[in-house]
């Protein structure tokens, strides 16, 4: 085989590794596969990326990724509830979806507060998230942010700025299912700051 026959297969095998959770093993067994798969997989595959690429947009709202200006979430009747979660990226936001168990609405920052990369409240949707309080009548706002130490920079930093709002954060601790023997230190100092009764 000659390089020239194999170049456009490389460069899609490169591209492919530049996915998370991709590396370039893992891309070309991928686009092995996909090749093997033309038909059934590739073309479908190539289809919906171009009408992904042509219409995937940030909702002007609350940040989240949808098709449409405003996106699903922010336009339902059913998700005014006075309440916002915060989190930091959309991925955040489709993981708190799945798990079915929050009925109001979102706010995506798109990241968190870094001094090392020089990144402010005004890189972030900090001011945005302000704003909508007040005009969309907020009374709570759950900080759903990573447990990191920029996470809670940037909750802390949030909550100084909402004032009167009621500010609430997701519970941190042992996990269900887990053994303590397998926790760090951090985790098992929160599961004991926020016991609860038995």
């Amino acid at each position: 085989m000659t390089e020239n026959s194999t170049r456009d297969i490389e460069h899609l095998i490169d591209l492919m590794a530049k996915l998370p959770g991709l590396g370039p093993r893992s891309a070309r067994r991928a686009v092995l596969h996909l090749i093997k798969k033309r038909g059934l997989v590739m073309a479908p595959l190539a289809q919906a990326l171009q009408t992904v690429s042509e219409t995937a947009r940030e909702c002007v709202t609350c940040g989240n990724i949808g098709t449409e200006d405003i996106c699903d979430i922010c336009t339902s009747p059913k998700r005014a509830t006075g309440q916002i979660c915060v989190v930091e990226d959309v991925a955040d936001l489709w993981a708190m979806e799945r798990g079915k168990a929050f009925a109001g609405r979102y706010h995506v920052l798109g990241g968190t507060l870094s001094a090392l990369d020089a990144v402010g409240p005004d890189e972030l949707r900090i001011p945005k998230l302000v704003s909508r309080i007040a005009d969309e009548g907020i009374t709570e706002v759950i900080l759903a942010l990573n447990a990191t130490i920029d996470g809670q920079t940037t909750a802390h930093y949030i909550a100084d700025q909402l004032g009167d709002v009621t500010v609430t954060s997701l519970a941190q601790g042992v996990p269900i299912g887990g053994e303590l023997d397998y926790l760090d230190d951090g985790t098992i100092q929160a599961a004991l700051n926020a016991r609860k009764s038995f």
